[in-house]
């Protein structure tokens, strides 16, 4: 869709590709000024930021939203072993030095949280502020995650059944719209609740052994209404075209990430720290979690808020772009 170097659009963003740490990355960018770098999460795009980029451009400062490595219009190396934490820590870096810029703060959504909490700790001279989005910085454990997946005779963790290649491909790429819109309402704040979960605690967006991910997914009749049918289509589009490898290899790296990041275990984030989620976004129910944001200031000495929007879901700055927008600024202009 975004083939041009520039999109001369002078109501939207400019559209331009990079060379990053080995890929050719595209970027969306809005304004003039400090840099706000903005990681979106699975399975979206740099569309999932299409408020916050004009309402920070206002405020004075350069949004930049790209599409993550494996996503849209940016490169999909095929090797699952491309797709670390160090690696899309570094296409960050790299992103920064393409744009001539020292230092930017980082923020991510999903996936793109713990890309923004571990570019933060790893390299606070060149990320000097981080905001995290429904996922909190979770520091590192004493076994592998995947010995933590909740399990049961029936059904396995979603991050589990992720794994195999081609399994989940073949799964959500059966249908794209009915995936798209099904994910993006189901895990929303709109949806009945519990959705996508069992009776026992922590067991949260289990897969069914039988029946596939698909066998948990309803697609709505009307959508939510912080989502259109033209948003849908954005994202439609693109996963036909790229399919969902790319955004699962993430998962894939999961135990490996683990074993990367042992050289930095106890290592805490050093510069100032928001984390925005929603009550009734998935993540927060996963096993744990309550003890991860309950002691965050621990590995987040920095933290400045703990902001929990009520009726929230999973798709933060999509569902609550208002409220997610104001939290930013106050927390941009106080840094």
């Amino acid at each position: 869709m975004f083939n041009k170097e520039h999109d001369c659009s002078s109501r939207g963003p400019t559209h331009r590709f990079v060379e990053t740490n080995g890929i050719r990355m595209h970027l969306a960018e809005q304004g003039e000024g400090p840099v706000v770098l903005l990681c979106h999460g699975f399975p979206e795009s740099w569309y999932s930021w299409r408020h916050q980029l004009p309402a920070l451009a206002a405020a004075g400062f350069r949004a930049v939203a790209p599409d993550m490595r494996g996503y849209g219009n940016t490169d999909r190396p095929e090797a699952i072993d491309q797709y670390t934490l160090l690696q899309l820590i570094g296409d960050m870096v790299g992103v920064l030095d393409a744009l001539d810029q020292e230092t930017a703060v980082i923020a991510g959504h999903d996936w793109g949280a713990p890309v923004a909490w571990h570019a933060a700790l790893l390299r606070p001279d060149r990320f000097r502020a981080v905001i995290g989005l429904s996922v909190p910085f979770i520091p590192r454990g004493e076994v592998y995650p995947s010995k933590n997946y909740p399990e049961t005779d029936d059904a396995v963790f979603y991050q589990r059944y992720f794994q195999s290649p081609g399994v989940a491909e073949a799964d959500l790429e059966n249908d794209v719209r009915f995936t798209t819109r099904s994910l993006l309402y189901q895990a929303s704040g709109d949806a009945p609740q519990p959705a996508v979960r069992s009776e026992q605690p922590g067991h949260v967006f289990m897969i069914p052994r039988k029946g596939g991910m698909r066998a948990t997914l309803v697609n709505p009749t009307t959508l939510p209404p912080w989502l259109t049918e033209a948003d849908v289509e954005i994202y439609v589009d693109q996963f036909k075209r790229t399919g969902y490898r790319g955004g699962l290899n993430w998962y894939r790296n999961i135990d490996r990430n683990w074993e990367l990041m042992a050289p930095f275990a106890s290592l805490k984030i050093t510069v100032p720290a928001l984390l925005i989620a929603g009550d009734r976004d998935l993540v927060l129910a996963f096993r744990g979690m309550d003890q991860v944001i309950a002691n965050l200031l621990q590995s987040v000495p920095k933290l400045q808020k703990t902001l929990i929007l009520p009726g929230c879901g999973h798709w933060t700055q999509q569902e609550r772009p208002h409220e997610v927008n104001e939290a930013m600024l106050e927390f941009l202009r106080r840094i």
